[in-house]
């Protein structure tokens, strides 16, 4: 993809929600604002969500044991407004896309 493109690829992708998912195994989702060169995200109204801890992990593993085969466990989140992500920590993004969003994507890739 060519910067042009990278570019106005980026610009649609303002204002959506994303899912960013980063080296510490926080994700973080909030609207999209803007980025830099750096790679820094910039997310508004932006909640930030972590995995339960390694010791409740294995105490609900053993619980299971005893049950069934499987289980669930739900995360923990806190609302933080607006926020920062590190380029250098981030693993994955994810975006929350429209049907209109889709076919404007395709058409960029052709």
């Amino acid at each position: 993809m060519d910067a042009s493109k990278a570019t106005r690829y980026l610009e649609s992708l303002l204002g959506q929600t994303l899912r960013v998912h980063t080296t510490d195994t926080r994700m973080f989702v909030g609207i999209f604002k803007c980025t830099d060169a750096d790679r820094n995200i910039i997310l508004a109204s932006t909640y930030e969500y972590r995995f339960p801890p390694p010791s409740a992990v294995q105490e609900a593993a053993s619980a299971a044991d005893n049950q069934s085969s499987s289980f669930k466990m739900n995360m923990t989140s806190r609302l933080i407004g607006l926020v920062v992500v590190p380029g250098q920590h981030i693993t994955r993004i994810e975006v929350e896309e429209t049907a209109e969003q889709a076919r404007f994507r395709q058409k960029l890739e052709k």
